[in-house]
């Protein structure tokens, strides 16, 4: 039969407060985006009177017809989906490969490499000299530029190095017996099993494809590749909303202001990966505790 501890007064007091607390965390979190996503469905012409807190006081679609019909937003669209499923793909892979062959003991030089690895985590060179080697290497307005540099991650790789050492070495053995060698105990063997850390490690990359803003605005002059966060950076910081207002069809924007259109673009721009990330939060948490808990 089960039983409880009862609380005394001041268990129960700071229990309580706790919660309260977490309530009032909770709802400066999201009462923010709360507010930006009221004010984007409500009229433009309307809302620029105040007072629009917890629902639309006009409901009204025309803030987003306007966005989907201003120009190119569904190319920075597709630049972003672009490149966070090739980048993300890209990145899995060769950080997978370069942890695998490091987590091999025999591996000439294994501890220099980590070594090495770990300093550039906590050190780099600066935005100048990155930027001077990404122009050296002819990445500049290169849709390659949201690929090439983000193709390994040494913490990624670390992630991966704790899964790795778990995978019974009996399975790379029955391979080797059988005449495998490395790259096709790596794909046909090690792949298969890790596909947890896979996972979790593409929903990490994943987010950053998706969120990462700089990378358009610093080395992408061409509008043409700029993704959907770069397009929104512009809008919300500088004089794009009014831009796209002025190169909208007549009558077509006729209730929309430039600042219900920031706050529509904002929605449109945030929202796949905020309805997408709490499906996948458990991934996150899974990942961080991989090789964290020996059986």
């Amino acid at each position: 039969m089960l039983s409880f501890k009862r609380q005394t007064p001041a268990e129960a007091a700071f229990g309580i407060f706790n919660g309260l607390l977490m309530l009032i965390i909770c709802f400066l979190t999201l009462y923010p985006i709360w507010y930006v996503l009221v004010n984007s469905f409500n009229d433009g012409q309307d809302a620029m009177r105040g007072g629009i807190y917890w629902w639309p006081r006009e409901l009204s679609l025309e803030n987003f017809r306007a966005v989907f019909r201003s120009e190119g937003i569904m190319t920075a669209m597709g630049i972003t989906v672009a490149k966070t499923l090739l980048g993300t793909a890209v990145h899995v892979f060769f950080t997978a490969m370069i942890a695998y062959a490091v987590s091999r003991r025999e591996l000439i030089g294994r501890n220099l490499y980590m070594i090495i690895g770990t300093i550039t985590m906590f050190f780099g060179g600066g935005l100048i000299p990155y930027y001077l080697l990404i122009r050296d290497l002819g990445l500049l307005d290169s849709f390659l530029v949201y690929i090439i540099p983000a193709m390994f991650s040494f913490f990624n790789l670390i992630i991966f190095l704790s899964f790795f050492r778990e995978i019974p070495a009996g399975l790379e053995e029955a391979a080797k017996i059988d005449g495998a060698n490395d790259l096709t105990i790596f794909i046909r063997v090690v792949i298969p099993v890790s596909m947890p850390v896979i996972a979790t490690i593409a929903l990490f990359h994943g987010v950053y494809q998706w969120n990462d803003y700089f990378t358009g605005m610093i080395y992408i002059n061409n509008t043409d590749l700029q993704p959907i966060q770069t397009f929104l950076y512009r809008v919300v910081a500088q004089s794009s909303s009014n831009q796209m207002l002025a190169a909208m069809p007549s009558g077509v924007t006729i209730n929309v202001t430039s600042q219900s259109l920031k706050l529509a673009t904002m929605v449109v721009t945030t929202a796949p990966i905020v309805i997408v990330y709490p499906f996948l939060q458990k991934y996150f948490v899974k990942g961080f505790m991989i090789g964290s808990i020996k059986g």
